[in-house]
């Protein structure tokens, strides 16, 4: 039977980069479940890989077909930016596992929805000065830099990863990314004990 691994964490945590090299480095075998967003699409970023980007009449339309799983909304200085999870054919735990990038509220969403027994949380953390270097760093990347939206979303993660919301989801185990490849090999070595 396979589980779902929700990656987790602050903004520039490095989720993403830790999320690419779990889906190739073939220690450990895990599917992608591709998350759908609402929000622009960044430089960068391709449809289909990163996210599955809509709008909100998609979003609505999903809802609607009963196939959303958890869903985020944020009001961001750009407007209303969705971030959601959609149950579709994809997801089969009887032949695979899996690994996706969610939140705290979305963990424990998917819990609810597969049972606790099949999602694995991976909690990943970073010293707040370097995240907020590496998010300035790629918001100067982009075509049109939005260093407001960046800020909020900084400031949001304090509250959305609070202690005490770790604590509520039962998250006893983290891994500190500061040199990508020995936290890389550490959470290889948690999953191949818990897959």
């Amino acid at each position: 039977m396979g589980k779902i691994v929700c990656l987790m964490g602050r903004s520039s945590s490095g989720k993403d980069t830790i999320y690419k090299k779990l889906l190739s480095q073939g220690q450990v075998v895990l599917q992608n479940i591709v998350p759908y967003t609402t929000r622009p699409i960044r430089a960068g970023e391709r449809d289909g890989i990163e996210y599955h980007f809509t709008d909100e009449e998609g979003f609505q339309e999903l809802l609607r077909q009963g196939s959303v799983i958890e869903a985020r909304a944020y009001h961001t200085c750009l407007g209303l930016w969705r971030y959601f999870t959609v149950a579709d054919e994809g997801i089969d735990l009887k032949a695979h596992s899996y690994v996706m990038i969610a939140t705290l509220e979305a963990y424990e969403q998917i819990q609810k929805v597969y049972g606790a027994d099949k999602v694995l949380p991976v909690l990943i953390e970073l010293d707040d000065g370097v995240r907020l270097q590496r998010a300035l760093d790629r918001e100067k990347a982009q075509d049109q830099p939005k260093y407001e939206e960046m800020c909020r979303r900084f400031l949001a993660d304090a509250e959305d990863f609070s202690e005490e919301k770790v604590q509520k989801a039962g998250i006893d185990r983290r891994f500190y990314n500061d040199e990508l490849d020995s936290c890389l090999e550490e959470i290889i070595v948690y999953l191949r004990e818990k897959l």
